[in-house]
């Protein structure tokens, strides 16, 4: 039996849940799904490769691991594979996290709620 082209590894333990940082090692998000490129057929045949990660999912999810089921598929928010820089204990992007859609809750947060506050625009001293 021939490797398989590119890297093999477990999804759930390398990628799920763990923390995204951007170019700048700022943090991002948390993965929270991963979404795969078709498999033909719905199976996979012995000798063809499989699927490939295409995207990196996040979102609001909270209410669906507590109470099951799956948020629609509108409400992830997508960070393209090709953007993962290396795969660590945290996952490193090669864009700025400001670039991506998925941070728009965190800066609206920081800006109207955060930044109200006296103190909030700086960092402690």
């Amino acid at each position: 039996m021939t490797e398989p082209a590119g890297k093999t590894f477990d999804a759930v333990l390398h990628l799920l849940d763990r923390q995204v940082l951007d170019v700048d090692k700022l943090p991002v998000t948390a993965v929270d799904d991963v979404e795969l490129s078709d498999i033909p057929d719905g199976h996979i045949a012995e000798g063809t490769p499989g699927p490939v990660i295409t995207n990196l999912l996040t979102g609001s999810v909270l209410g669906t691991r507590m109470f099951g089921g799956r948020p629609p598929s509108s409400r992830l928010k997508r960070i393209p594979w090709r953007h993962l820089a290396e795969l660590g204990t945290a996952l490193r992007l090669n864009v700025h996290g400001e670039d991506l859609d998925v941070a728009w809750t965190e800066r609206w947060v920081q800006q109207h709620i955060i930044g109200r506050i006296p103190g909030g625009r700086h960092d402690p001293q």
